[in-house]
C-alpha cells in the first residue's frame, strides 16, 4: 500500500540531521585534544602527517634523537648562551670604549695624548671585561631558567622572572644582602619585560 502524499505531490519534509552537525562535531573534538582541556604532553599532541592523509615523516634515527637530546640540555643551552654573552658583551665593550674621551689617557699625565697602541689596548681590555661579565650572567640565566623549567615541567614566564631573580640575588650576594635582594628584583623584572615581548 502506497502513502498517502501531500495535496501538492511532495512528501512532507521532516527534521533530518544537520549535514555540518558530523564536521563541526569532529572540530570540537579536535580542538579539545589540542587546545582544550583534554591536551596531553607535547609529544602526544603531535600529529602523525599519514593519519591526516599527508606525506608520512620518515622515523628518525638514534644519533637525530641523540643530536637533539644534547640540544635540549640544560649543559648545551648555557654553553650557547655563554658564548653568545661573551660575543656580544665583547661588542658592547669595544663600542663603550670608543665612545669613552678617556681611553688612554694616564691618571698620573692627563696632558699627554695616548698613541694609537694605548688606545687599542684599553679598549680591548674593557672589550674583554665586558665579554667576561656577559658571559657570566649568560650561562647563568639559561643555566638557571632550563633547570627551572625542567623542575616545574612548564614553559611560561614565571621561569624567567625566577631564574632572573634567582641569577640577580647570586651576583648581588657578593657585594652583601641589600645589594643581592636588590639584584634579584631587578633581573626578575627585566626578565619580565623581556620575556613579555618576546611572547
Amino acid at each position: 500500500m502506497a502513502a498517502a502524499s501531500s495535496p501538492g505531490g511532495s512528501a512532507p519534509a521532516g527534521p533530518g540531521p544537520d549535514p555540518a552537525g558530523p564536521a563541526q562535531l569532529q572540530y570540537s573534538l579536535l580542538l579539545e585534544h589540542l587546545v582544550g582541556e583534554r591536551r596531553g604532553p607535547r609529544q602526544a599532541r603531535a600529529l602523525d602527517p599519514a593519519a591526516l592523509g599527508g606525506i608520512p615523516a620518515p622515523l628518525k634515527s638514534e644519533e637525530q634523537k641523540l643530536i637533539e637530546r644534547v640540544m635540549e640540555s640544560c649543559g648545551f643551552k648555557a654553553a650557547l648562551a655563554c658564548v653568545g654573552g661573551f660575543v656580544l658583551g665583547g661588542a658592547f665593550g669595544v663600542f663603550t670604549a670608543g665612545i669613552d674621551t678617556n681611553v688612554g689617557f694616564d691618571p698620573k699625565d692627563p696632558y699627554r695624548t695616548p698613541t694609537a697602541k694605548e688606545v687599542l689596548k684599553d679598549m680591548g681590555q674593557r672589550g674583554m671585561s665586558y665579554a667576561k661579565n656577559f658571559a657570566i650572567v649568560g650561562a647563568m640565566f639559561s643555566c638557571t631558567e632550563c633547570l627551572v623549567e625542567s623542575y616545574r615541567g612548564k614553559s611560561d614566564w614565571k621561569n624567567s622572572v625566577i631564574s632572573g631573580c634567582i641569577t640577580g640575588g647570586a651576583i648581588g650576594f657578593r657585594a652583601g644582602l641589600k645589594a643581592g635582594a636588590i639584584g634579584c628584583g631587578g633581573f626578575a623584572a627585566f626578565s619580565a619585560v623581556i620575556d613579555y615581548y618576546l611572547r
